[in-house]
């Protein structure tokens, strides 16, 4: 590619970048579609086998299971559904098992977001079963992950770049909770923060249309409005303030212990000396007991949350409830079954709010907090700390309760929790299975330095040239003589007489021209005509991205207007030198207007003030 060819294409580029957007954006709205409808059956699906196991009959009504009259055939119900799972899972696939999000992340992580096909049928079959026969679970996050898989196989059937499959996936994730939940906005953003750890126009738009597409069909076919039905809450701001800082720091704690438990009962479980495929009956055993004494902690539990949220439950039950659905799910989840974790983590942790605003309420005289308000607090800022997306359930949250009111006390207290947990827990409740499988997963998210530093700020522009009329011979022995400004380069740029740029040749050229006997050959035959060249106007990444795609290690830097022209070069060493910038500017610590004691000590020793973060 020559220069003049490289300057070309900037508006045909942007012409065909727009036109991948329109393309990815028009499936995107298939896929949601095509979520909400998943969605709408799996959710069926759910209440058709949970009429069949509890009540005996064949309905499509959802109906909770706490009123159940099974007596002690409520021990057996969830043994079959683990049978089943066990079964699926050993004979179909394994991405079944767990909770589906992780899965989702794996595969857009480390396996160019390609979800096989059967994790598309078995995952939300697997998770009705499980459901359907008592599993304390929510269908959210198999829909997350069904969506997912629908997300991929298109982008596998068709025609797109892994970037872009990558899109797809999220848009199939992001339907299918908004399809749950009837919340679009905390979708979008659940997808942003897990799976494409990016915020660009190319995957936010189409994350959008999937998201509203699939709350359209939610509407459709479920009818307007949230999961849950939350009656009017008082948030008490500001006098609630001081407590809401106190529910924060339970919440982190809480965040950490759910975590932690529950991969230490799928430890347990690992140790078992039986074949994984019967863990999940193992765990439907455990369930089946605590089920048969606390109903309530059995399936979904959507009306069990909205009765949390409407604050229709008295203390003890609260607290029972967070208890008991705790340890159902972390022993049923780490047994290996399927389905979600989102609903009765929000159960659990709805119940400790509200259980904690009662319990203030009868400590303090005059507090009167409304325990919905604390409950939809809490159930926020617990998951949000788990799984490290704050934002998400900070949103999630609001549009539950459409109260702006809300804002404030859910923001504290889900960043008070997020900051309790984050140095208690290395990783996520959603990171820690592909931790254990050797995969790292960065979930901070910030601008690409490289990205906002222009070739200009790092280029060197005491360039070195040579005449393209010298020989390599010429050459070697110019090296030989030890010039300083010819051996410290692996590469040297070549000039006509106009000092105009008409190649390059490095050390490896001279080395393969010696090789073949060709020392009288001319620099510009032994080297490279045309090279490839960045512009003092391209950022870093750019220069880096052309560097990598050739498989070379510097660039020419030349005039955009006189593409011959020499202004700089770009070396490996010049890219390093930005990223070093941005390591400084997080650890060099600047002299403020202030000066503290230990910098006037210093002042009086004579000795230097300069610190970085983290000496002591």
């Amino acid at each position: 590619m020559s220069a003049s060819e490289q300057a070309m294409p900037a508006q045909q580029v942007h012409y065909q970048a727009n036109f991948r957007v329109l393309t990815v954006s028009l499936l995107a709205a298939l896929i949601g579609c095509a979520a909400g409808v998943v969605a709408f059956l799996l959710y069926n699906l759910i209440a058709l086998f949970t009429n069949l196991f509890f009540y005996q009959r064949l309905s499509f009504t959802f109906v909770g299971v706490a009123e159940n009259h099974l007596g002690l055939w409520v021990l057996v119900v969830p043994v079959i559904g683990g049978l089943v799972v066990g079964l699926m899972a050993k004979y179909g696939t394994s991405k079944i098992k767990g909770h589906g999000i992780p899965e989702a992340m794996e595969a857009v992580l480390f396996n160019r977001s390609r979800i096989a096909p059967r994790v598309a049928i078995l995952k939300p079959i697997s998770a009705a079963i499980a459901i359907g026969t008592g599993g304390p679970f929510g269908a959210e996050g198999p829909i997350i992950q069904t969506g997912g898989a629908l997300g991929s196989l298109i982008g596998q059937a068709i025609h797109v770049t892994p970037a872009e499959r990558k899109v797809l996936l999220a848009c199939g994730a992001a339907a299918g909770m908004a399809a749950t939940f009837n919340s679009p906005i905390a979708a979008v953003i659940l997808a942003i923060e897990l799976l494409l750890f990016e915020f660009k126009s190319r995957s936010f738009i189409p994350l959008v249309i999937a998201s509203t597409m699939a709350t359209g069909v939610h509407d459709l076919l479920m009818g307007r409005g949230p999961m849950f039905t939350v009656g009017a809450m008082d948030f008490g701001i500001p006098s609630g303030l001081p407590f809401y800082l106190v529910l924060g720091v339970i919440c982190g704690g809480a965040a950490v212990i759910l975590s932690c438990s529950l991969y230490w009962i799928e430890d347990q479980f690992e140790r078992l000396p039986v074949d994984s495929m019967w863990w999940p009956a193992i765990g439907a055993i455990a369930l089946g007991i605590i089920g048969y004494f606390v109903p309530r902690v059995l399936g979904v539990g959507y009306d069990t949350i909205s009765d949390i949220l409407s604050a229709r439950l008295p203390l003890v039950l609260l607290l029972v409830i967070m208890v008991f659905k705790t340890l159902a799910l972390i022993i049923s989840l780490g047994s290996g079954t399927s389905g979600g974790l989102l609903a009765p983590t929000f159960m659990a942790s709805a119940a400790l709010g509200g259980a904690f605003a009662l319990i203030v309420n009868q400590i303090v005289p005059g507090a009167h907090l409304d325990p919905g308000a604390y409950a939809l607090v809490a159930m926020a800022a617990v998951f949000g700390a788990a799984s490290r997306a704050t934002f998400t359930f900070i949103v999630f949250a609001f549009e539950i309760t459409r109260n702006y009111e809300a804002i404030l006390p859910l923001m504290l207290v889900s960043v008070i929790a997020d900051g309790v947990a984050i140095p208690l827990m290395r990783n996520s409740i959603m990171t820690e299975k592909l931790a254990r499988r050797g995969l790292r997963v960065e979930q901070d998210y910030e601008v690409d330095t490289l990205s906002t530093i222009l070739v200009s700020d790092v280029m060197t522009t005491d360039v070195v040239t040579i005449p393209q009329t010298m020989t390599v011979g010429e050459l070697i022995g110019k090296i030989n003589q030890h010039d300083p400004r010819l051996t410290r380069h692996q590469a040297l740029l070549i000039v006509d007489e106009n000092n105009a740029l008409r190649g390059i040749i490095t050390r490896g050229d001279v080395l393969n021209a010696i090789n073949r006997g060709q020392a009288d050959d001319t620099v510009l035959e032994a080297g490279t005509k045309d090279p490839i060249v960045a512009y003092p106007t391209d950022s870093v990444r750019e220069a880096l991205g052309r560097m990598l795609q050739k498989n070379i290690g510097r660039l020419p830097v030349v005039d955009p207007k006189q593409p011959t022209r020499l202004v700089g070069y770009l070396s490996r060493s010049n890219v390093m030198a930005a990223h070093m910038k941005r390591i400084q500017e997080e650890r060099v610590v600047e002299a403020g207007w202030v000066r503290s004691p230990r910098a006037i000590l210093s002042g009086i020793n004579g000795s230097s003030s300069k610190q970085t973060v983290g000496e002591k």
